[in-house]
């Protein structure tokens, strides 16, 4: 695999020249298929390596939680501009893997974030007392009537779309092969300053009516 072959939201993690991290160079061009020329025995002695450093990896985090400062913490978590949308893409990619990682697992995902989120919450409380609800639902999205959606939006009646609606109507217009997302974006910038000048004459109407509601 090329590097003009793989996606292009993989290219920043892809690429050939980048250091080290979990996984070394020549991991990833095992990973990539870039590198073919690997025997049956040595494919196998790859892919244990790679397992034994993701599991290291994983337990390094309980040193780093306990033990990293936090402007080392603070200066990781701070990426250049032009590389924030990989490192975006990474924490997303991360949280992916070990949501499928842990389907089975003796302590469900679900519990291990709560866990997670609330020793952070602590961390940043300096106290035990420190406690947090921390919610986790997968929903899957079923079907949707689009004749109903599509009324809704044609009658403006924006209030009553449910979020599954939401998300379903926009991933079936992404598969119509006469949608642009370029194109949809420069109408929607168009329309942007249109739309933030009517919500702002909405706040003022709005103000102007309670203060004369309470005025009397």
């Amino acid at each position: 695999m090329s590097q003009d072959d793989v996606p292009e939201s993989l290219r920043p993690a892809a690429d050939s020249d980048r250091p080290r991290g979990i996984l070394t160079p020549s991991d990833r061009d095992f990973l990539l298929g870039r590198k073919t020329d690997y025997t049956d025995h040595s494919k196998k002695q790859k892919r244990n390596r790679i397992r034994r450093r993701v599991r290291n990896a994983i337990l390094d985090f309980s040193i780093l939680f306990e033990y990293m400062e936090e402007r080392d913490r603070e200066t990781v978590f701070d990426p250049d501009d032009e590389d924030r949308d990989a490192y975006t893409q990474g924490i997303t990619d991360m949280l992916a893997f070990l949501h499928l990682g842990t389907m089975g697992y003796h302590t469900p995902f679900k519990d291990m974030l709560s866990e997670g989120v609330g020793k952070a919450e602590q961390r940043l409380a300096g106290s035990n007392y420190r406690m947090v609800n921390v919610e986790f639902n997968v929903d899957p999205v079923g079907q949707i009537d689009v004749d109903e959606v599509v009324e809704k939006l044609e009658n403006e009646e924006f209030a009553k779309l449910t979020d599954e609606e939401l998300r379903a109507f926009v991933r079936l217009l992404t598969m119509s092969d006469d949608f642009s997302p370029e194109d949809t974006g420069e109408e929607i910038k168009d329309r942007v300053d249109e739309f933030a000048e009517r919500v702002t004459e909405s706040a003022e109407a709005r103000e102007a009516t309670f203060e004369e509601l309470t005025n009397r």
